[in-house]
């Protein structure tokens, strides 16, 4: 299963966003059984890079209160 363009979205069909409005986004060159809708492919040995696209963001981004979470491993 390659994705052509691989990005997840706010209007990404089937997208699993958490109980608090949250949304977790999952990288690797599998996806995750279940999260498969929130889920970005990478190829192994090659570099990738995140971008963070927000429209019309409300004041938490511009006072600083607020910031995306950090990439972390899972295992």
């Amino acid at each position: 299963m390659d994705q052509q363009f691989p990005s997840v979205g706010s209007q990404t069909k089937g997208l699993l966003v958490n109980a608090d409005g949250s949304v977790d986004i999952y990288f690797g060159p599998k996806p995750l059984a279940g999260k498969e809708n929130n889920w970005v492919q990478t190829n192994p040995g090659t570099g990738w890079n995140t971008i963070l696209r927000l429209y019309g963001p409300l004041e938490p981004w511009f006072d600083k209160t607020w910031r995306p979470g950090e990439i972390e491993l899972l295992k």
